[in-house]
């Protein structure tokens, strides 16, 4: 965050560092989160093994992200160089293999006969982590096209601090707000739903919504603009 003030190194007319802190910003929540809902499991070996995994995989991504952006350079959809593109690979095979194992996670949470926590609750962190597992592979459509716009080539207007493109479709919103149901179904699960119906109202809901953005951007139009 600090380098976006002190330094002027850009990437496609943006602050090369605001990708990394978005990057970092997601990561953070994202671990906070499943490190939350893992202390419900029993089998505490298999959340170690998860956690080293995560560590290691996600910590790759951000030196990855952030080292390209030090050097100017994309670290995403960049074969410039063969050793750009084995970056780019490389991270592509190490994402997977987290949301792989974080798959596995929620099958635990469908294993697991009893918790501490209420069946509500415990519906809310199956639902969003499934929901967050899943949109997490619309990565993999980005990958195919090697951009992330749709109309256009990747750059140009974009709106303030997460650059969504305000004129062409953008798969990032919808892989954005699906990660993030592993936040938002738990939180409605924990503060809002008096039962476990309703929690599964709210994440076929937001399933709907989301899938209906990813839609519209491969349409080519902008959620907003």
């Amino acid at each position: 965050m600090l380098l976006l003030f002190f330094t002027k190194i850009e990437v496609m007319g943006v602050n090369a560092w605001l990708k990394p802190f978005k990057f970092f910003f997601s990561t953070v929540l994202f671990v906070w989160t499943l490190a939350w809902a893992m202390q419900f499991l029993d089998n505490q070996i298999q959340v170690k093994v998860y956690s080293w995994v995560a560590v290691i995989g996600l910590g790759f991504e951000l030196l990855v992200i952030s080292g390209q952006a030090s050097l100017g350079k994309q670290s995403h959809f960049n074969v410039s160089t063969p050793f750009d593109a084995a970056l780019f690979s490389a991270m592509g095979v190490v994402i997977v293999i987290v949301t792989l194992w974080t798959g596995f996670i929620v099958a635990q949470f469908f294993i697991q006969d009893s918790f501490s926590i209420s069946e509500t609750v415990v519906w809310g962190i199956r639902l969003g982590i499934m929901l967050s597992v899943i949109f997490a592979f619309e990565g993999g459509l980005m990958g195919s096209l090697m951009q992330h716009t749709v109309g256009a080539a990747d750059g140009g207007e974009g709106l303030p601090l997460v650059n969504w493109s305000r004129r062409y479709g953008d798969l990032r919103i919808a892989h954005f707000l699906g990660l993030h149901a592993l936040q938002l179904i738990p939180l409605f699960s924990v503060f809002l739903a008096r039962n476990v119906q309703q929690v599964w109202w709210f994440a076929g809901v937001y399933f709907v919504l989301v899938s209906l953005v990813m839609i519209q951007a491969l349409m080519g139009k902008p959620l907003i603009n």
